[in-house]
């Protein structure tokens, strides 16, 4: 019964918000609908999913339930390298933009690893803590090389994340999360063991390195997409997985698709609840998920573990 209320409240919300907008649909509606408020909504479903997704990852790699991209400087680390690419080469194709924003992204995932493996394992809360300083500062320095060349208002869109700019011809990069979700699917039982720590994992055969390595690509590559689409989202990738895993246990090729539904989910409905909040205006989404991430981080914080089977 539970996957049926999901899928139906999931209907809903793709109904209400191809029905939501301040232009009416008496006229034109069918165009309206196609160049508009389809690819708005595929937008959000397809940026939810890939940051529940690329949460699951970091958790993996890092053993960490409560850090997910937006805690470990990844997103700070892509706006640093489009920074680079807007000053250098400004006229590179939106290809060649997000090439440069997920390789940036993974040297910042590489330098919160390397910080990660220096820190205490006996307290969660202390690589989170870690990786928001570590975050700061790079996001520091984004900001004053942003101010420096004049580019403020590029670097406040890329941290606003949000729909409103999404019609049809700007936001079809965001695909390639489907065929990255399919990858790690084929590599959801490489993903888990990875999980285990590096002396069990080599000692039931895994190459852990290539399959840290292939997992840390695949979280640049769907941050990179949806920095550059629609700006950061915080808390996606640990709201969606920690409340997966409580409901439906820790195997983790039968979540993936559930976990990545759930994400999609959420940030539609953030979306669609920023633009009824003060219609027909409209707040960020990613203000509002923020808003929800936050109070479910702290929740997480004091709750009991929750289910560990699969």
């Amino acid at each position: 019964m539970r996957p049926f209320l999901c899928i139906a409240a999931l209907v809903a919300l793709v109904v209400l918000s191809l029905a939501l907008g301040a232009a009416s649909l008496s006229q034109d509606g069918g165009w309206l609908i196609w160049v508009s408020r389809l690819p708005r909504t595929a937008a959000a479903l397809l940026a939810g999913a890939g940051l529940a997704l690329a949460g699951v990852v970091v958790q993996q790699v890092v053993q960490n339930r409560l850090v997910e991209p937006s805690l470990t400087g990844t997103p700070e680390a892509a706006m640093l390298g489009l920074l680079a690419v807007t000053l250098i080469a400004p006229g590179m194709a939106v290809a060649g933009k997000m090439l440069v924003a997920a390789g940036s992204a993974l040297a910042g995932m590489l330098g919160f690893l390397a910080l990660a493996d220096r820190v205490p394992r006996q307290d969660p809360m202390l690589l989170p803590i870690v990786g928001l300083v570590y975050g700061g500062i790079l996001g520091a320095t984004a900001t004053w090389f942003a101010w420096s060349a004049d580019l403020m208002q590029y670097l406040g869109t890329w941290r606003l994340g949000e729909f409103s700019g999404v019609v049809q011809g700007r936001y079809e990069w965001l695909w390639a999360v489907a065929a990255l979700a399919a990858l790690l699917y084929v590599v959801a039982d490489r993903i888990t063991i990875l999980g285990l720590g590096e002396t069990q994992a080599r000692s039931l055969g895994l190459n852990y390195g290539r399959t840290r390595a292939l997992g840390l690509i695949v979280v640049s590559m769907l941050t990179a997409l949806v920095l550059v689409t629609v700006g950061v989202f915080p808390f996606v990738g640990l709201v969606a997985p920690n409340l997966i895993s409580r409901w439906r246990g820790d195997n983790l090729r039968a979540n993936l698709g559930v976990t990545a539904l759930f994400g999609a989910s959420l940030v539609l409905a953030a979306d669609v609840l920023g633009r009824l909040i003060r219609y027909p205006y409209e707040i960020p989404a990613a203000t509002v998920f923020a808003v929800f991430g936050a109070g479910v981080f702290l929740w997480l914080l004091h709750a009991r573990p929750g289910r560990a089977h699969g």
